[in-house]
């Protein structure tokens, strides 16, 4: 695949492109990194430097890709953290320019704006410009449960209730939707699910619950999700190998003791994901 990715990015450590690059390359895939700002760290250190790029700058690397007249042959576009709706708006012209020249794009937008027990931690108004403007225009979707309760107005106790939510969503626009870091009232303790919705079915999968939250890890899922999707065709199986390649990251993250993502000591499994993670059918 050859996927235009338009992300923020960091020198040190592993989120936005500088989390979802990596592993797509290492599946295979050509990826044109498009920045949207450039951080020495991420911002969940409380301090960094850098440079929040101009929205009119990003557009012209846009308009630059685009005059190489190469534009139509990106198979996707990705995009996460969107910082404001400048920003946003750039992003959903690339996405109609590819589109224009190649109808068969798919555009995976990972909904960035919060998450459980930290509430919203974007800018006022980007909620809402993601789930009125953004989230119909795109193709996948990347959720986690807090997010989807926002993009669909209802909360999720029940499996059940997730479902309906995704289902809300789904009636938006996007026709493919993963949700991230589930937890619902009839899972067994000390575990949590991912689930993937499709016209052709709902599945989950469960692990278990490691004591680690690093930061990029929704970025990385997003990335593999929308590569396994596309060169699979199958929810279930983007499902299964996404779900692992995450676990043995967040593994090796965890006997590191770091709070970066070991993606290049995990490596092997995210170019070969194990057979570890069973997707059972919901519907």
């Amino acid at each position: 695949m050859k996927i235009l990715s338009i992300q923020s990015s960091v020198a040190y450590g592993h989120v936005g492109n500088s989390a979802a690059v990596f592993p797509l390359q290492r599946l295979g895939h050509e990826v044109w990194p498009v920045l949207t700002v450039h951080f020495s760290n991420h911002t969940g250190y409380g301090a960094w430097r850098g440079p929040l790029l101009a929205p009119a700058d990003v557009a012209e690397v846009i308009a630059g890709i685009a005059d190489r007249g190469v534009l139509g042959d990106a198979d996707a576009v990705l995009s996460g953290y969107q910082g404001d709706p400048a920003m946003g708006a750039v992003i959903l012209d690339a996405v109609t320019l590819v589109k224009t020249a190649n109808p068969d794009t798919l555009y995976c937008c990972d909904p960035v704006m919060g998450d459980v027990g930290r509430g919203m931690f974007v800018r006022p108004g980007i909620p809402e410009y993601l789930r009125d403007v953004v989230v119909p225009r795109a193709d996948i979707v990347t959720p986690n449960q807090f997010e989807l309760e926002f993009l669909a107005g209802r909360s999720t106790n029940t499996i059940d209730d997730l479902l309906a939510a995704v289902d809300a969503v789904r009636a938006t626009g996007p026709r493919h939707v993963l949700v991230t870091s589930v937890l619902h009232g009839d899972l067994p303790a000390g575990s949590l699910e991912v689930v993937a919705v499709s016209d052709a079915g709902a599945w989950a999968v469960t692990t278990p619950l490691l004591p680690i939250t690093p930061n990029g890890g929704g970025d990385v899922t997003a990335a593999l999700y929308l590569a396994h999707l596309s060169t699979t065709g199958s929810p279930a199986a983007a499902l299964e190998r996404t779900t692992a390649s995450i676990f043995a990251v967040l593994e090796a993250t965890l006997a590191a003791g770091t709070r970066e993502l070991q993606l290049v000591a995990a490596q092997s499994a995210i170019a070969d994901p194990p057979t570890r993670f069973p997707a059972r059918r919901l519907r």
